[in-house]
């Protein structure tokens, strides 16, 4: 009896200091400064902005923009150079602008080159341009989508510990509830002594997972923040019940629609094409070049030549021959790229299969999960009840009391997790489409 009224003691002692810890966290967390709270949508919007990836998406339409304008200007406008020298000597020679011997020299030229024909390399390198631009908004629309589920992941995440911290702040007040009716029963002699220390302990491991869960709570927080810009926490704003209706479109249909509009597979198609028309740039170069050229230059001894203007025009002709086996390691390089292209572009096919069928799966699966973990919830908060009343009256013991309550917090923290799962779900499902399936959901 007095070993037990030792522990008894022991465990009070550490129920209390958890409790203090408990509190002291509890008035920090009160006492910091307002947390802001954000909207799904906001934090979508924000995350936009702050989202390396997504920034070098949008910088990359930018480059293959421009690259599609200087392959279409290639075709119709000339690339000009303009030059110009002055020229000291240590004694007098003859200055073909002035006519006379003279001890400086200054020229200027302005030359305009056109290719007339380039062995099919411009033509190429449009092919190219116009494939790296439709990979590069294909990549755009990945990695909105990307961001979107990222920002999801992170919204939700919040959420569900805000939910977790409840169904802990539940565990530890039916606990302490229970420890009431404990002390009472032993007191009066109806229970004995190791009845108040399980219901002790439980309280302490409650206390322990609250800890836990607000600690869970404060890192999901600053994760959220961080998506979304902010130097500090910021707060989910609440969404409402699980998503309860089917998917507006079917498995095979999901597949053929990722395979046929996706981003992923578009990028990769793209790339591929992007890869084989370097491939003809690069072969192109056995073929001879033709150009037309024009120039006008001045000639004079002062900075700004104007004695003596001469102009000139011609076609050149260029026929590589052999370049030290450069022209031959750049075409075998740009086969490479090209086979690896190819190759990512398929195991994307792949990929993409299984992992429409992983996301749509995953949706349905969090649905029943839903339902089953509801009447969990049902099934152990009756079982509790039960217990409770069986324990009162001395039918039952303390540890079936005990487990009642851990079944019941189990089930609620399951709840909360698959009530997540189903949005998560559908994010990543979308991903992979490149659009929302429900027109009320959040666009990115």
């Amino acid at each position: 009896m007095r070993r037990g009224a030792g522990l008894l003691v022991a465990l009070l002692s550490v129920q209390s200091l958890v409790g203090q810890q408990t509190d002291t966290l509890r008035a920090g967390v009160t006492g910091a400064a307002a947390v802001e709270t954000v909207t799904l949508e906001e934090a979508i919007r924000r995350a936009t902005s702050f989202d390396p990836a997504y920034i070098q998406a949008l910088g990359r339409i930018d480059n293959a923009e421009w690259s599609r304008t200087a392959a279409i200007t290639r075709f119709v406008l000339p690339s000009v150079l303009a030059s110009g020298s002055f020229t000291k000597f240590s004694s007098a020679s003859f200055n073909i602008g002035t006519a006379e011997l003279t001890s400086q020299l200054a020229t200027a030229s302005l030359q305009a080159t056109l290719p007339l024909f380039e062995g099919g390399g411009r033509f190429a390198e449009f092919g190219r341009s116009r494939a790296e631009l439709e990979a590069s908004e294909a990549g755009e629309v990945q990695a909105l989508y990307q961001t979107a589920l990222d920002t999801e992941t992170d919204f939700y995440g919040v959420l569900t510990e805000k939910e977790l911290v409840q169904v802990a702040r539940e565990r530890v007040r039916r606990a302490e509830e229970q420890l009431g009716v404990a002390r009472a029963r032993v007191t009066s002699g109806a229970a004995v002594q190791t009845d108040s220390l399980q219901l002790l302990l439980e309280l302490t491991r409650a206390r322990v997972d609250l800890l836990r869960e607000e600690a869970a709570l404060r890192v999901t927080q600053f994760q959220l923040g961080r998506r979304v810009g902010a130097d500090g926490p910021v707060d989910a704003a609440s969404r409402g019940p699980a998503l309860t209706r089917p998917l507006p479109i079917g498995e095979e249909e999901a597949i053929a629609e990722a395979l046929a509009t996706g981003p992923d597979h578009q990028t990769a198609s793209a790339e591929e094409r992007a890869a084989q028309s370097a491939l003809s740039i690069e072969r192109s170069a056995y073929l001879p070049q033709v150009n037309l050229i024009g120039q006008i230059s001045s000639f004079d001894d002062r900075l700004f030549p104007d004695a003596t203007v001469r102009s000139s025009a011609g076609i050149s002709v260029s026929i590589p021959v052999w370049n030290g086996a450069q022209r031959e390691i750049q075409i075998s390089q740009a086969r490479v790229a090209r086979d690896v292209a190819r190759a990512r572009r398929e195991d994307i096919e792949r990929g993409v299969r299984r992992d429409v069928v992983q996301a749509y799966t995953a949706y349905t699966t969090a649905q029943a999960s839903v339902e089953l973990s509801e009447q969990a919830v049902v099934v152990a908060t009756e079982n509790l009840r039960v217990q409770e009343s069986r324990y009162r009256s001395g039918a039952t013991t303390i540890l079936d009391l005990i487990t009642a309550q851990v079944d019941l917090a189990d089930a609620e923290a399951g709840l909360v997790q698959a009530r997540y799962a189903t949005r998560l779900a559908l994010a990543g499902l979308e991903a992979l489409l490149g659009r929302r399936l429900f027109p009320d959901r959040v666009e990115p």
